[in-house]
């Protein structure tokens, strides 16, 4: 053997195992890698931190908490931090007033924190410098226990800490789509979470991991399965699993739901009804919530997806959703549950435009639901498109709470290849103006101001108009109506896959959703440097580089999908890829052409007073603004007005050269993208660098597939010639119509 070769094979080995990227990342420790900090910082910062001071004999959650200290102490620094019963200079303390005499000691301000808030403070005891991690109740600790690790993985200073907290929304949930059978509706991430052929008796320990990555983001609640549901999740062989998986999530603060299935008592329950307002239905709904709370003592409610899609519903025996909804509430009202009914409705019998159809059902039923009924509102009024205006139904409800439902698993936006950072989405809807009255509440309708009347109700006229914080996130929040009861809740993108979510990036959705949802005013962009850091490095050079690479990568899938308010284009039932030249479905609203409405004479869907009058359901500041061709932003042009294809746009170009140009960006974006990965792959592990790589490859073959595809459909439709120098579709149309998905990923509905 030559001893150049010789040398290559004993030295080798040696450099691989020094490198910082010898151990094989697989994305399964999420943003939770705890992975040792440079020794600069830990000179600087980790002297201290010399001890853990937790109280003696703590409760499940304490005992996470400390846990969770100690792993991450020990990955962040690379020592094992002391468990100590007294504190010395550098402790750590945490524990509420009642479980540590030490926190009582420290007279912090922990009297406007509720249950769920927390405080991080630098204090002193006995004259020595010490942290104190306090909160009201056990799961505060854990909140800020993340926090404060948080601040650790990302390098900020630990000194004269002055840190309070609470969440803003009361109830913040992740919804799973998944089915008993371990399939996931809209799921991109493998097989189901949930393993009910071997629950209740085997707890997977990947359950708490999964709790531990939620209650690391303050997410508090979870609905196990599917919208779609079937009624056997309602059965006592599946309380009983649901029960162990509620055993393992508890400690982590985390609430088991589940989807309810309005025909249940006929379908399980040996009823030949499932009509509200019967005495027997309403006797048996409420004899399956006392044997649930038998099994579950924090059983959280139910989600309900009723009369939408085939589901059954109310509607069905001629009574209303609050009649429906009310039934359930009832039963669940003696046990503190709650039940958040989705307004995700629309008919094939109605020919009211699809936007319409939510509105014109609930709004009318304000202040007809039970105390303790939500309703569930998608972001947007027709389906988890791209991008969408908010749902008109925000800020029209004053006496319902209103609930907000993002999607994080990406039915419309590239499944798990596509790299779509969802933060600027959610923050786009969240900052919307609704320009809605506040409702007068207390102290306030007393005062001298401007008032007018609406519904009954007294309204403060001054705030009538926009610009006075009446958005989507201070409905959301319960601040605009003084709602009692708040929520918000995310699809969620995870499966069995040893990633979670399909591919490290779609992690960042879940990361974005339940910082957003504990605080709606945090900023898309801080929580995508702050995933970054946690989750690769805190190197400024790339966390400057990837975010800015996320923070575009919405903007981008909406140029290539659906630009200047396109909507719904995708291939029908499976929603991947584009298919703009759909018609033949029987429910009119199920077709692509539906949504454009592109002829030869123009494209776009007409929502004016001259067209569907859709603009009539947001506030007249809105309605003004979204109807009017000189005022609308354009990224919802084609949503609310049919547009000759000569009509000039805001750039010069006409409306097709604008399209096309659109098209153009997107295609453009992603490669963009991928340079910029390239040229951070020496800052990442190779395994995570050559996934990410890969998928943005396919990203980019498929961005040119949609701009291709829809270029070519859209040519034809209108006659128009591209644009001088504008490259050709690829292939021909009759190509990409031929284009068949028969077992595509996913299922239908939603």
């Amino acid at each position: 053997m030559r001893v150049g070769a010789l040398w290559c094979r004993l030295i080798l080995p040696l450099l691989i195992l020094s490198s910082p990227f010898s151990r094989a990342e697989d994305g399964y420790d999420l943003w939770l890698r705890y992975q040792e900090l440079p020794a600069e910082w830990r000179s600087a910062n980790a002297k201290s931190l010399r001890s853990l001071v937790a109280p003696q004999n703590p409760s499940p959650t304490l005992a996470a908490a400390r846990d969770e200290l100690s792993r991450g102490l020990r990955g962040l620094l690379g020592e094992e931090v002391r468990l100590n019963e007294k504190a010395g200079r550098g402790a750590l303390l945490i524990g509420t007033p009642a479980s540590s005499p030490l926190i009582a000691g420290l007279d912090l301000p922990l009297g406007d924190l509720g249950n769920e808030g927390y405080v991080i403070r630098s204090v002193e005891i006995g004259g020595r410098a010490a942290t104190a991690i306090a909160a009201n109740s056990d799961i505060g600790v854990l909140y800020g226990t993340f926090h404060f690790l948080r601040l650790l993985q990302t390098r900020q200073p630990l000194v004269d800490l002055a840190i309070e907290s609470r969440p803003s929304v009361q109830l913040r949930l992740l919804n799973h789509w998944d089915n008993l059978d371990g399939s996931v509706e809209r799921g991109y991430a493998g097989q189901s979470l949930w393993d009910w052929w071997k629950l209740p008796d085997y707890r997977d320990p990947r359950y708490t991991d999964y709790a531990r990555a939620n209650a690391s983001l303050g997410i508090n609640g979870t609905v196990l399965n599917n919208v779609n549901t079937n009624a056997n999740s309602l059965t006592p062989g599946y309380i009983a699993k649901t029960a162990a998986l509620a055993e393992v999530f508890r400690p982590y603060g985390i609430r088991v739901y589940l989807s309810a299935r309005f025909s249940a008592p006929v379908e399980i329950g040996s009823l030949e009804t499932a009509d509200p307002r019967d005495p027997a239905v309403r006797d048996w709904w409420k004899a399956k919530v006392d044997e649930i709370y038998k099994a579950i003592p924090d059983f959280g409610g139910f989600l309900v997806k009723a009369n939408s899609e085939g589901q059954p519903g109310p509607q069905d025996y001629g009574r209303s959703h609050a009649e429906g909804a009310n039934m359930l509430a009832e039963a669940l009202r003696p046990h503190g549950g709650a039940v958040m009914w989705r307004a995700f409705v629309y008919s094939d019998v109605n020919p009211e435009d699809r936007a319409k159809q939510a509105y014109s059902e609930f709004q009318p039923l304000d202040g007809q639901f039970a105390d303790n009924v939500l309703l569930q509102v998608k972001n947007g009024p027709i389906d988890f498109q791209p991008r969408e205006p908010f749902h008109p139904l925000f800020g029209a409800m004053p006496s319902t709470p209103l609930m907000m439902e993002f999607q994080i698993t990406k039915e419309y936006l590239g499944f798990a290849t596509h790299l779509v950072y969802v933060g600027p989405l959610y923050e786009e809807v969240l900052d919307a103006d609704t320009c809605q009255p506040s409702l007068l509440v207390g102290a306030a309708a007393g005062r001298d101001r401007p008032q007018i009347e609406a519904n009954g109700r007294s309204y403060n006229n001054e705030e009538s108009s926009c610009g006075n914080g009446a958005t989507v996130a201070r409905v959301i929040d319960g601040s605009l109506h003084n709602y009692s009861r708040t929520g918000v809740a995310g699809v969620a993108n995870i499966g069995r896959d040893r990633n979670w979510s399909g591919s490290i990036f779609n992690q960042a959705n879940w990361y974005v959703f339940g910082r957003l949802a504990w605080n709606p005013d945090l900023g898309a962009q801080e929580i995508a440097e702050e995933w970054l850091k946690m989750t690769f490095t805190a190197d400024k050079q790339f966390v400057d580089a990837a975010a800015e690479m996320m923070m575009r990568s919405r903007e981008a899938a909406v140029d290539y999908m659906t630009p200047l308010g396109l909507a719904h284009l995708m291939g029908t039932d499976h929603h991947y890829g584009p298919a703009p030249w759909v018609s033949e479905l029987p429910q009119p609203e199920w077709n692509p052409v539906y949504y454009h409405r592109a002829d030869k004479n123009g494209i776009g869907f007409d929502r004016t007073a001259e067209g569907s009058d859709a603009v009539a359901q947001y506030a007249p500041p809105v309605a003004g603004r979204f109807g009017s061709r000189a005022k609308i932003p354009e990224e919802y042009l084609l949503w609310f007005h049919h547009l000759p294809w000569d009509y000039t746009t805001s750039s010069g170009r006409i409306l097709w050269e604008e399209l096309v140009h659109r098209y153009d960006r997107g295609v453009g974006e992603v490669e963009a993208m991928q340079a910029t990965w390239a040229e951070l792959k020496p800052f990442v592990d190779p395994e995570r660098f050559a996934e990410t790589d890969s998928f943005l490859r396919i990203q980019q073959r498929e961005a040119r597939w949609w701009r291709d595809a829809s270029i070519a459909y859209f040519r034809e439709v209108s006659g128009c010639k591209l644009p001088a120098g504008v490259r050709p579709p690829e292939h021909s149309l009759e190509h990409y119509r031929s284009i068949s998905f028969p077992r595509s990923l996913g299922q239908p509905g939603g």
